[in-house]
């Protein structure tokens, strides 16, 4: 189907449906019990180090459910799948979310179907217990180009068939640059979301990612209600050169307690990530003991 008949007959479902869909998107996901998670990014270099040594320091804390962010040669931090998912298990952890970069090259034209590789990415996710596989960028020779963009949008609505086979989901977390580049006179994020399916595809939105861009998360929820089931929670400084670092939740420029409250009763969110890579001179692991107090005192349950 070309792009602008489906265009046309979007636009004709949305005219007949009115705000039926986002409805009926925000009354499943008024079901879900809320989930707080850490983003293991966060402590990459303790995970580097001492994968197991690093988790056990999580749970003890008190972190229920960690995302990961590494998956490489079908292994989870060099675990296999199933030696990782014992590993959670012991240490009383679930993981209901990852990210792994989606690319073209995880997609065979000549087949229309994904490459094996991918395929048992998201066999692998499913086997952990994920809910979400989430793809954390987008290539530049994808994003500049406004037909291969549409094209990967396609693909994108693919990949969340895939996943739905597995009781998952497919998600795109997003950067700065969604927000701040444009393809014939809309941004990048505005066109992902007209393209993509929002039973096949959610967005993780990272409130502090786009904030360097100058957009701000809570117009964005009220722009596209019940697309958000899982949302990175993430506050910003200024750094001493200017510019935009992560830092505990609460005590940055986001507004990030109040974008959290309005996610969960706009955006459809239930799955909440913490997520912090800069650390003004502290311990990463000491920032993610402080981020967890944080949401803690905001009424979440570890």
């Amino acid at each position: 189907m070309n792009t602008s008949r489906r265009g046309f007959l979007k636009k004709g479902v949305m005219a007949v449906a009115g705000t039926s869909i986002a409805g009926k998107i925000l009354a499943a996901q008024a079901q879900k019990k809320d989930v707080l998670a850490v983003q293991l990014y966060c402590v990459r270099e303790d995970m580097r180090k001492d994968p197991l040594g690093s988790l056990t320091k999580l749970a003890n804390m008190g972190y229920k459910n960690v995302e990961h962010a590494n998956y490489v040669n079908h292994k989870f931090y060099g675990y296999t799948a199933q030696e990782f998912k014992k590993v959670l298990n012991d240490l009383g952890l679930s993981m209901p979310s990852g990210h792994t970069v989606l690319g073209m090259q995880h997609w065979d034209e000549s087949k229309k179907d994904f490459t094996d590789e991918w395929k048992k990415l998201v066999e692998d996710a499913a086997y952990m217990g994920q809910k979400f596989v989430v793809s954390p960028y987008m290539d530049g020779n994808i994003r500049k180009d406004y037909d291969k963009l549409l094209n990967f949008m396609e693909i994108f609505n693919k990949c969340g068939e895939l996943c739905q086979r597995y009781d998952m989901k497919y998600g795109y977390h997003n950067h700065d640059f969604e927000f701040s580049e444009k393809l014939n006179g809309q941004t990048l994020f505005d066109i992902i979301m007209k393209n993509t399916d929002a039973d096949k595809v959610v967005i993780q939105l990272d409130m502090g990612n786009m904030y360097i861009a100058g957009a701000l998360a809570k117009d964005i929820l009220k722009q596209y209600p019940g697309r958000f089931d899982t949302i990175h929670i993430k506050d910003m400084i200024k750094n001493p050169e200017g510019k935009f670092e992560s830092t505990i939740i609460g005590k940055g420029v986001v507004g990030s307690r109040e974008v959290t409250k309005l996610s969960g009763k706009t955006g459809g969110s239930w799955l909440y990530i913490i997520e912090q890579e800069a650390y003004q001179g502290k311990e990463p692991m000491e920032c993610m003991r402080e981020n967890l107090a944080a949401a803690k005192k905001w009424g979440f349950k570890a």
